[in-house]
């Protein structure tokens, strides 16, 4: 007997690796009180894409994000992932979120933060993949180190790997390289995307930074100031893998400044908004 065909190319998942998932917002909202904080949308965001969110400061990017991960309650509307709730998929393992903050646990080690991931997620635990994972990061040596020895950018590196240990098909990250020194934020914005690129997860990145938004994306959704709307939506066509260089060529010059643009246009109160159409 013949054993089935694996699928060929990148659609094939690894095993114990979770498919990249397709994410559907409908009339998705959140208020808080009396104060709209993201206006009822429709959003599809498609598998294994990288997706960046920017608008203004407090205009609620986080709250959307939040509200995809199953961190808080929708005022209206739904969120699926795949045809399930946030909450179903988080609790199998593929879906994970980065903060700005690492948030490590301080009396575990870079690898028991790691590894405690894994047996939330109900993931056996491999000591060589963790291994692996965290030279991937440019940890090695640094495995029984606890946070508090570790810099910023060290710290930031293992939450990621934490974040990427249950090969999740979903990664949700809120400013991950926000909290770290720009010459550290620009090492890692190179160096980490290359975990979620080849395993072709869907990666939904909220960034105050235009050229990191550029840079990382395949998408870029500007919103509007408070309440959130989706004010532009532009596809990012840049080759990949991308070099440093690329932030220097004029076709990822023309995106940023069709971002910064749209951002501009964004920030306006919704008086000038109308005004301006």
């Amino acid at each position: 007997m013949t054993a089935p065909e694996p699928k060929a190319g990148p659609e094939r998942a690894r095993a114990g690796e979770t498919p990249p998932p397709r994410i559907v917002c409908s009339g998705l909202g959140r208020r808080f009180g009396e104060t709209d904080v993201v206006r009822p949308l429709d959003l599809v965001i498609e598998a294994g894409r990288t997706t960046a969110l920017v608008g203004p400061s407090g205009c609620g990017k986080s709250t959307l994000l939040r509200l995809i991960a199953g961190l808080d309650t929708p005022s209206q509307g739904s969120v699926e992932i795949d045809g399930r709730p946030p909450r179903a998929t988080r609790e199998a393992g593929g879906l994970s979120v980065a903060f700005q903050d690492p948030s490590l646990l301080p009396w575990r080690s870079v690898r028991g933060n790691i590894t405690l991931a894994l047996r939330l997620a109900r993931r056996r635990v491999d000591r060589a993949a963790v291994n692996r994972l965290i030279a991937l990061v440019g940890l090695a040596g640094f495995e029984d180190t606890r946070p508090a020895q570790l810099s910023g950018g060290m710290r930031q590196r293992a939450a990621m790997a934490r974040a990427m240990a249950t090969e999740p098909g979903l990664l949700l990250l809120d400013e991950p390289f926000g909290a770290v020194d720009a010459l550290t934020r620009a090492q890692l914005a190179q160096d980490l995307p290359k975990l979620w690129e080849a395993r072709r997860t869907t990666t939904l990145l909220v960034t105050h930074s235009i050229d990191e938004a550029v840079a990382l994306s395949d998408r870029v959704l500007v919103l509007s100031a408070r309440p959130a709307t989706i004010v532009a939506d532009i596809a990012i066509d840049l080759p990949r893998p991308r070099p440093d260089s690329i932030a220097r060529s004029d076709a990822f010059r023309d995106l940023a400044d069709a971002v910064e643009a749209a951002l501009s246009r964004g920030s306006a109160g919704p008086t000038d908004r109308l005004a301006a159409q």
